[in-house]
């Protein structure tokens, strides 16, 4: 009799398993907590399923493929209007998001997606330095500038231990903030000057790498980076953790700094639009945002989660940066087809070690 009653409990409850909702996730890898997510699960008795994508291209490829079962999507703010142009999202119902009125007012009504019509800001992260602190102190080499990770006479001082990005585009805007330029309004003359300074610094650079510098810069390995802050700040939390004789620090450069704007977006094909509404809204809630910030790192697009920041963090320039700080910000648009063209053409001819100055 115990073995049919226990059968028919457990029965029960894989029934009301299946019973529950699953909203299905399409998102960067690391930048949701698991503990927000039982949270939301908890909240909305369903089941939260995530899937990963390791850019937006994938991330495009897989919605325009159709029947991509997917709830939400993390779109970065400049793959928004391609997105948009072939109808692959779903404009979102502002009724339904009365948390919303949290967010920084910086960030509503972006050029990218005017009035917020298909997306909200879900994460923001800086491209910037991270640097191993006591070893520059002892070098005495300022962090504050792009200088250092683009001037041969201080990257000869730092050779073997610098790495930057495997990607063209937030390097490229980095050389042209360097060089006092705008990376949204530069000419091609300007990127035929920002391909010259990165060709010249390559030979002091020891690798190109977007997945396991932050891990290097933990280790000491390297002791400069240009890289991402919610990387910077994993970096930082692994040295502390591993009791590294050193820590990792990041800062913003005075010449400015590229912001990346990973937003939430529904699908034009979501099974479950109502329940992505509903986490969407649960995302823009002050203490949910939070999690964001003392869990990864990132800096907030919600104004009102500071309170429920770390002490730690509530006063770090990244995590809750001043006015001045957001004014020298900069959010890439989208590239035309042929400048974006021409810029992987010179980043692999700088990657492959083919590019020389002044040569087009």
């Amino acid at each position: 009799m115990n073995r049919i009653v226990g059968l028919c409990c457990l029965l029960c409850a894989s029934a009301l398993a299946s019973a529950q909702p699953v909203l299905h996730l399409y998102n960067w890898r690391g930048s949701l907590s698991e503990a927000t997510i039982q949270r939301f699960e908890q909240r909305c008795q369903c089941r939260v399923d995530q899937d990963f994508f390791n850019d937006n291209d994938e991330m495009q490829a897989r919605l325009a493929a159709g029947n991509a079962d997917v709830d939400v999507v993390f779109p970065s703010s400049f793959a928004v209007q391609p997105l948009v142009r072939q109808k692959l999202l779903l404009p979102l119902d502002k009724s339904r998001l009365p948390n919303i009125a949290n967010l920084m007012q910086s960030l509503m009504n972006p050029a990218y997606d005017p009035g917020n019509v298909y997306t909200v800001p879900a994460v923001l992260s800086l491209t910037a330095v991270g640097y191993n602190i006591e070893k520059l102190k002892q070098l005495n080499i300022d962090p504050y500038s792009w200088s250092i990770i683009f001037d041969p006479k201080v990257l000869s001082r730092l050779k073997g231990h610098v790495t930057v990005l495997d990607r063209p585009r937030p390097v490229f805007a980095a050389a042209l903030m360097y060089l006092g330029r705008d990376p949204n309004t530069a000419s091609e003359e300007d990127y035929l000057r920002a391909r010259d300074l990165i060709a010249a610094a390559r030979p002091y650079w020891t690798a190109f790498s977007s997945e396991h510098y932050w891990k290097e810069l933990a280790a000491g390995d390297i002791w400069v980076s240009l890289g991402y802050s919610t990387e910077f700040y994993q970096a930082r939390e692994e040295a502390k953790r591993t009791h590294r004789p050193f820590t990792v620090g990041y800062v913003l450069q005075r010449e400015g700094n590229e912001l990346g704007i990973d937003t939430m977006a529904i699908p034009a094909s979501a099974p479950h639009p109502e329940l992505a509404l509903r986490f969407i809204n649960f995302m823009l809630a002050s203490k949910n945002a939070a999690d964001q910030t003392n869990l990864i790192g990132a800096t907030n697009p919600v104004r009102t989660s500071v309170p429920y920041f770390r002490e730690d963090l509530k006063f770090h320039p990244v995590m809750n940066p001043d006015g001045a700080a957001l004014r020298r910000w900069i959010v890439l648009r989208e590239l035309n087809p042929k400048l974006q063209h021409r810029i992987i053409r010179m980043w692999n001819e700088i990657r492959f070690g083919r590019a020389h100055a002044s040569s087009n």
